[in-house]
């Protein structure tokens, strides 16, 4: 019998309910055996906040404008009530099910026609992604009208979590690779690697419901199907890199780019984004590129992709997203933003799975099939000095500073581990003023946890915005600068709150960008509160001539970008 949506939705409420790992381990596994074969990826994608296959690259292009119009139609709720409800809660999908629980609407016509289930819900989405062309967005709201008409409060409140991507149970997907070994009495680590080979947990749990441990051991590297990747932590200094690395560790420029997983099969080149979304048709220089210098027929390579000015610098992050994401115009893009490649690791070279394999032999492989694409500049080292001087080295050539690699580590797919550290240049800390701040949702819900951070206009007296931040501050400081910023407000503006210019935050950041969104025209990248600042006042706060100075000093190293 088909599995209602209900079901699903009823155990993500128990999910939400529960920080306790092991609970949620053993009711997800529970589930995943009452599943029908063809039910176990659906919902197992749903779970991890997928509403299709990680493997199928459509996307269902959904705004929240959108899903925003189609639930105040379904419920005939005014413009209002989803504001005022998502106000109270912090929660698009809580707001969601309070906003069903209230209508009175044709939704409840249709709650005598048959529930709503796992494999209707995917077909739906599936449609959604589908439908692209004129008119296409009136079509999708249609189909969205449809299935949330057909669903209960709790069915909405989980549907809209799904299409936001945003399920906030905590069930992440480590926990999803335990509840397929627990549900089908498999070793974790099979489930783990298998995941890592496929980059689909959804396939995986269906693997390993029909096939079991044989079916998992059985998954091999497929050329053009990207894999997860392994991930780094921050270290502060190249010291304790060296102390972790037990006293020798590979040390490589970090670019300032986009990261990129290649695959080859003879001719025929595809490349996949650090989110193993396929940008291949952005790309066509590279794919080139690889299609006449690597030295396999097959291989899965990794690299970054950085954006290089005239002068041969490196360009900031910002400009390489435009030509990143771009899929129209190419010839003239391919002028305009010139990209550059640099290979750092190997995964698969024609048969031979390489992931086992020490960080150092990887390399050496690598070396051996790159033909004239650069790799990472890189050092082997176990002296600090040396170190260091290749950390100044990095940052005087315009990159973001070091990637320190154990040599002997293997590659461990998904997991972010201290094999990888990297070590990034901190700008000189800015002293901002907060003028004016955001509640925050779900575990933050009633806190305000999201400030906007301002900095003095000497020639205007103005106070002028360069960005925000919800990073730096423990939750007991946040509920003391809640109170305090409430205190102080002076305007409310839906769920933001403008206040008084009184408290100065000692502020860290990777970069300042361009910026059109901000009056001054620059705004603050990877933006941390390191320390409030009681000791000081508003005459105290950076100047914006400041802030502009750094950002100017920032193209002493780094190429502008410029309409050629």
């Amino acid at each position: 019998m088909p599995t209602s949506f209900t079901t699903l939705a009823k155990l993500c409420e128990r999910l939400e309910s529960t920080t306790k790992r092991k609970n949620m381990v053993g009711w997800v596994a529970f589930f995943l055996l009452e599943l029908d074969d063809e039910e176990v990826e659906p919902a197992t994608s749903m779970l991890v906040s997928r509403a299709l296959p990680r493997w199928d690259q459509r996307v269902l292009e959904v705004s929240w404008a959108t899903l925003n119009k189609t639930i105040r139609e379904v419920t005939n709720a005014g413009n209002h009530v989803l504001s005022s409800a998502f106000a109270k809660t912090g929660d698009v999908g809580d707001a969601t099910k309070i906003i069903f629980e209230r209508g009175k609407t044709r939704r409840q016509a249709m709650l005598f026609q048959s529930q709503l289930t796992i494999l209707e819900v995917r077909r739906t989405f599936k449609k959604i992604a589908e439908t692209t062309g004129a008119r296409s967005r009136e079509k999708k709201e249609r189909l969205l009208g449809t299935l949330l008409s057909s669903a209960t409060p709790l069915e909405a409140k989980y549907l809209t979590r799904i299409l936001l991507k945003e399920m906030r149970t905590g069930f992440h997907e480590g926990l999803m690779e335990q509840a397929v070994a627990k549900a089908f009495n498999i070793p974790l680590k099979a489930v783990q690697t298998a995941s890592m080979l496929t980059g689909d947990i959804g396939r995986v749990a269906t693997l390993a419901k029909l096939e079991g441990k044989t079916g998992l051991l059985r998954v091999r590297f497929k050329i053009f199907r990207p894999v997860k990747p392994m991930l780094a932590q921050m270290a502060t200094t190249v010291a304790e890199v060296l102390t972790e690395h037990g006293g020798q560790t590979a040390l490589e420029y970090k670019l300032d780019g986009a990261r990129v997983q290649i695959h080859k099969s003879r001719d025929t080149v595809k490349i996949f984004s650090r989110r193993l979304t396929e940008v291949t048709r952005s790309l066509p220089e590279i794919v080139q590129q690889v299609r006449s210098s690597v030295k396999a027929e097959k291989a899965i390579l990794e690299g970054e992709v950085i954006a290089v000015g005239k002068d041969g610098n490196p360009m900031p992050f910002q400009n390489l997203m435009r030509r990143f994401t771009r899929i129209r115009e190419i010839q003239h893009a391919l002028k305009e933003i010139p990209i550059q490649l640099h290979l750092f690791d190997a995964l698969y070279i024609d048969g031979e799975s390489l992931i086992n394999e020490p960080y150092n032999l990887r390399r050496q492989r690598l070396a051996t099939v790159a033909g004239n694409i650069p790799l990472t500049k890189q050092i082997v080292t176990s002296d600090a000095e040396t170190a260091e001087h290749f950390m100044k080295e990095a940052i005087e050539a315009g990159h973001e500073g070091l990637m320190a690699k154990k040599p002997d580590s293997p590659y461990t797919s998904g997991i972010r581990g201290k094999a990888w550290l990297k070590i990034k240049e901190t700008l000189e800390p800015l002293d901002l003023v907060i003028v004016a701040a955001e509640y925050g949702y779900g575990r933050r819900h009633g806190w305000l946890s999201d400030y906007c951070l301002a900095a003095r206009d000497t020639e205007s007296g103005n106070l002028l915005q360069v960005g925000k931040t919800f990073k730096g501050l423990t939750d007991a400081e946040i509920i003391k600068m809640t109170e305090a910023l409430e205190k102080s407000a002076i305007d409310k503006e839906g769920h933001r709150v403008i206040v008084s210019p009184k408290i100065i935050v000692e502020v860290t950041y990777n970069e300042i960008q361009k910026s059109s969104i901000y009056k001054c025209g620059m705004a603050l990248r990877f933006a941390r509160i390191s320390r409030i600042r009681n000791d000081k006042n508003l005459e105290a706060v950076d100047s914006i001539q400041k802030v502009r100075k750094i950002y100017e000093e920032q193209f002493e190293k780094k190429a502008r970008y410029s309409v050629s």
